[in-house]
């Protein structure tokens, strides 16, 4: 999984580093787009979640019936509902990014990449969900070959489209946006042969409308929370960019950056965020209550010391990594402050997201809610609004770190409360 999300990752990052060639402006106009792009992916990752977290109680009860009619119907909703905010949002570009405080001269590249990218989000759909299918019945290997291949084609496709050559025009930031809808095309035709042809883990035909909203019952009510939850990062995080907007778009350019440095250097996180839940449902519905405690305390325990080890990397290459991401003195001198601060919290902010992944997996998706609302609108962006007031940008960077450091802590007294009202004994008499 740490493989195949470090080329599913590298999407964003390798469109930014493509687009900084174009100029600061270009890379200002997409770092405008992270927070809009990652609200449609968060509702893909929520319903994917809804999905792992069905599917792998079913599959460790051994009922693998439902399992292909709950797969089956997870696919049909996401096309469907993501469809539906896409249009809404193709349709609002310009009110949305206006109230992000983007500069009127940044609109016009602002609208190539969205109008193209948010066309490119439904396919997106397909592998995500289709891949949580996979993870719920023990299969990690293949989506991660599913996602570095679709890396590998929009690494390849970026500098083509974007620069041009022979008779491909140069088609700027919109042929960033036109490369990812291509690898993701691609992706969700792989993904339907894989689970309806190759697998059999889906029906083969469409759920009629009465057997659509039974399993959109039961997987909105874990989905829709988890996909809540996964949607207020990015609000918050437009409120941080609006913030961070204040201080120049030098200062937006070296924060989008670093936003997209943050989804490489957490990549281990994000793969145990994946692999953890399925293996906590399929446990729960083995009725081995035990294993889901051990799993939870291991996976916090490794990712702490992991990401302090990423944290000393990334404070010895912040130049050399601002220097390859940044045309002007200025921005590389944000980039390379962002580095050597924010990745500090970034093990902590490991708890908060293997918490909230781990109620869900259990069922609890209003905690992992809760939790999430807690920490975006009571620590993270006020922590580091009023840091940024009294201490400028750099106190915006420390209040992250200070914001996660509080947020993992209250996470993990969170998670063992839940454990002990689910169980208070496990089957060998253990206390949790």
């Amino acid at each position: 999984m740490i493989m195949g999300m470090v080329m599913m990752m590298s999407f964003g990052l390798v469109d930014t580093f493509f687009v900084s060639l174009l100029g600061t402006h270009e890379l200002a106009a997409i770092s405008f787009t992270f927070p809009v792009t990652f609200t449609v992916i968060s509702l893909n990752i929520g319903l994917g979640i809804g999905t792992s977290a069905i599917i792998g109680r079913m599959q460790g009860a051994r009922d693998f019936s439902r399992s292909r009619f709950y797969a089956t119907g997870s696919l049909m909703l996401s096309v469907l509902l993501v469809g539906a905010l896409a249009f809404i949002g193709y349709l609002s570009i310009e009110p949305v990014f206006s109230a992000l405080n983007a500069d009127p001269a940044l609109m016009p590249a602002i609208r190539d990449y969205m109008s193209v990218w948010y066309l490119s989000s439904i396919f997106l759909s397909l592998p995500m969900v289709g891949n949580s299918v996979l993870r719920a019945c023990g299969d990690t290997r293949t989506p991660s070959i599913i996602m570095a291949s679709g890396g590998a084609l929009n690494a390849a496709l970026d500098p083509l489209l974007i620069f041009g050559f022979g008779p491909v025009p140069a088609m700027g930031i919109q042929g960033a946006a036109l490369a990812t809808l291509i690898a993701w095309l691609v992706g969700a035709s792989w993904i339907i042969y894989l689970l309806a042809v190759k697998r059999q883990l889906i029906l083969p035909r469409i759920l009629g409308l009465a057997e659509l909203k039974e399993c959109a019952r039961e997987i909105l009510r874990i989905g829709l929370p988890a996909a809540g939850a996964n949607m207020l990062t990015p609000i918050a995080g437009g409120v941080m960019t609006a913030v961070v907007a204040g201080y120049g778009a030098e200062a937006v350019a070296a924060w989008g950056v670093g936003n997209r440095m943050e989804s490489i250097a957490s990549i281990v996180i994000l793969a145990l965020s994946m692999t953890l839940p399925p293996f906590i449902s399929q446990n729960v519905g083995a009725n081995l209550h035990a294993r889901v405690r051990h799993a939870y305390h291991i996976a916090i325990r490794f990712v702490l010391m992991w990401q302090l080890a990423v944290f000393v990397l990334l404070w010895l290459l912040s130049d050399w990594i601002a220097a390859a991401f940044a045309n002007e003195p200025d921005v590389g001198f944000l980039i390379a402050l962002f580095l050597t601060i924010v990745p500090l919290g970034y093990g902590m902010q490991g708890i908060i997201i293997l918490t909230n992944s781990s109620l869900n997996a259990m069922h609890r998706p209003m905690s992992a809610l809760i939790l999430s609302i807690v920490r975006l609108f009571v620590f993270y962006v006020p922590v580091s609004y009023i840091a940024s007031i009294y201490f400028g940008i750099q106190g915006l960077f420390w209040g992250t770190v200070a914001a996660n450091a509080m947020m993992a802590l209250l996470s993990f007294a969170s998670f063992r409360r839940a454990l002990n009202q689910e169980w208070p004994t496990t089957q060998q008499g253990e206390i949790l």
